[in-house]
Parts: C-alpha cells; structure tokens; sequence
C-alpha cells in the first residue's frame, strides 16, 4: 500500500530507441492484409509495435499507435466509435471516410482527422485495394484503463440505445451553472466554482477536417525555397483551429507535411513530445543520441523519442515527410518542454515564451 521514497532520487527514464520500419516489410504487410479472409468488421488492420511496447498500450511510441489498414475494393467496415482520437494518412488507392456524418474522398496523401466518439467508416469504391496509416492516442487510455469503443452496424450506438438526452434550457433561461457559485478567492485569480461547473463545460466544436495533399502541395515551395542556413523545419502543421493555442491536427497529435531541398541539414533539437516520421520522397538520414539511421521514400520511423536530441539529414533529392507528434497533449498537460538548440535553455512550450527562428534575418538579407 505504501512505498517510501523520502529522500530517493528521480528515476531514470527508459527512453525507447528510434526504430525504422522499412517500405519493403510495410508493403508485405499490406499484401498479406489484402490476401486474409474479410473480418466479420471488414477492418483488415495490423498494428506496428516498438520492440519496447507492453500491453496494455501496444504502440510505435509510449503515447501513439500507428496502425496498417486497408479495406479491398467493394469492402466496407462496420460503423466505430471510441473515446480515443485519431488522424490518419492513404499511402494508396482511393476510397470514402465516413466521419461524424460527413463524407470524404480520400486520394494518395490526403489527411483527415477523427475527434473523439464521432461514429466513423470506410468504403472503398474503386478497383484497387485502400490502405491507409492511422495514428491515434489508444496506448494513453488503454494504460489508463479507460478506453471506450464499440462496434456496431445503423446510425445508433448501442450504448445510447434506449437513452433520453436531457435537452438544456432555453434561450434566455439560465443554466443551472449560472446559478452555481462562481467566486473569487484572494487578489490572484484564484476561484470556487459549484459542481454544476464540472458536467456543463463550455462546448467548442470539434469538426472532422480534410488535407487534400494537392491543396497541401500547392504550399510547399515556399518552404523549399527558404534560403540555405535556415535552423528552422520546412514544414507546414495541419492545423485544426478546435485546439487552438496547442497548434494541433487533433487534440493530441499535430501531423506536419515537410518539403527539405537537396543536402539540407537540420540544427539537433529535442522535446518532450515523441515524433513519428512517414516519408513520402527522398532519402535521407537521422541522428538520434548519437545513433544514425538511415531512411528512404516509403519507411516508417519513430525519428524522435521522447527528450532524445535528434537532427534530420537529407541526401541528394527533395524530402517530404508526415511528421505526427503528441505535442498538443502534453501542452495541455503543461509537460511539453523543448530545448530548440543545445545553446539555449530548456523551455515549457506554452507556459513560458518559445524560440525564434532566424527566417526575418534570412529576409531582410536577400
């Protein structure tokens, strides 16, 4: 019942090593998922575990999941619903994402996003089979013990079958969290609030959202084209303006789309956050703790473990990669620290001021 640790020292972190999963053993995954029998929930998945990974929580990172999908042609899969978030990237084919209601056409590289319990589906279409790579924070909640999902077929969860959702008052008639005590607490901004404040929180609408890679790629060149001796990231964050200041795609993840020129080399970083790279093109090579491992189009890399000083390198072509990393999460969580060059200190992204890069010097230098 009690452990004692009066006067014990912090212990020391088990930082996972990066590892690359290579196109050719993806695409042997994909082939063996199109050859299976359909499950019962038409979701062929097969999910990519760090050697590290213990259940509950099975995921590339301590935090994030990514998961192999692909649904044949004229397949189908059962509605889903879940309290865990998602975002998710077609690495080919075609087909449609069912989200909250709304209906994408999904193409090579185009991104979406999945908030949490919005019922979701897929279909294929088309003639040839779609896979798709999903990221989604199920290893939090599944050691957490509190990860909700159910499968089912219509339009009603059945959970909320047989249930009667209490509508709120009418226009100009208070809440019952009006009426709740709401009061100051000394000179600091301290306060007490009623029980009412914790169930009736104020809602901002999270939307299912689409990137279009084509859309995505008509930006691209801008960051291609920053001068040489840039020491920030060619990239661009697929922003969903639901999470506001925390700079996300979802509430957990943001999910980046970078265009890195020919022999471009990055300054080491780290953070608290864990990257996840998927290469689209190019070749390249990173340094992780001092580790390089080398990559190229089509490889899967956890290319940033959590506080592990890290740089990417490309070789002789354009790179672009989906970068995904549980950056949004650990802003809320008030955790995120980041140590943008060895030469300046360690900072809590979102409770102190960041870092500058040096793109106004590159431009008033032109």
């Amino acid at each position: 019942m009690f452990v004692d640790v009066s006067g014990a020292a912090p212990r020391q972190q088990n930082m996972w090593p990066s590892v690359v999963i290579a196109k050719e053993d993806i695409d042997r995954e994909i082939e063996r998922l199109i050859d299976a029998p359909r499950p019962a929930n038409g979701r062929r998945a097969s999910l990519i575990v760090h050697p590290e990974a213990t259940a509950p929580g099975l995921g590339l990172a301590p935090g994030t999941d990514v998961t192999i999908n692909v649904v044949n042609p004229g397949e189908s899969t059962l509605n889903l619903r879940k309290n865990s978030n998602m975002l998710e990237i077609c690495i080919s084919g075609e087909g449609v994402a069912k989200v909250g209601g709304r209906s994408f056409s999904i193409g090579k590289w185009d991104v979406w996003n999945t908030p949490s319990m919005q019922i979701h589906s897929y279909r294929n279409e088309g003639k040839t089979p779609w896979v798709r790579l999903s990221y989604s924070n199920a290893p939090l909640l599944e050691k957490l013990e509190v990860h909700f999902v159910e499968e089912f077929e219509g339009e009603v969860a059945p959970s909320d079958a047989n249930t009667t959702r209490r509508e709120g008052p009418p226009s100009g008639v208070a809440r019952a969290r009006d009426l709740a005590l709401n009061a100051p607490v000394g000179t600091e901004g301290a306060r007490l609030l009623g029980y009412e404040w914790l169930i009736d929180i104020d809602v901002l609408e999270s939307k299912p959202l689409h990137w279009p890679y084509a859309s995505v790629a008509a930006h691209l060149p801008s960051v291609e084209d920053i001068a040489k001796g840039y020491n920030g990231r060619r990239l661009f964050v697929l922003y969903n303006p639901a999470t506001e200041r925390r700079i996300g795609t979802t509430h957990s993840f943001f999910a980046t789309i970078s265009s890195s020129p020919p022999d471009n080399h990055h300054v080491p970083h780290r953070h608290s956050s864990s990257a996840i790279n998927y290469y689209l093109r190019g070749e390249g090579y990173s340094k992780v703790n001092g580790v390089r491992l080398d990559w190229k189009a089509g490889d899967l890399i956890l290319s940033a473990p959590g506080w592990a000083m890290h740089s990417h390198h490309t070789k002789n072509s354009t790179t672009s990669s989906l970068t995904v990393q549980d950056h949004p999460l650990q802003i809320a969580m008030e955790s995120l620290i980041w140590q943008e060059r060895m030469q300046e200190p360690i900072l809590a992204l979102g409770s102190q001021g960041g870092f500058e890069s040096n793109r106004a010097q590159l431009a008033a230098a032109r």
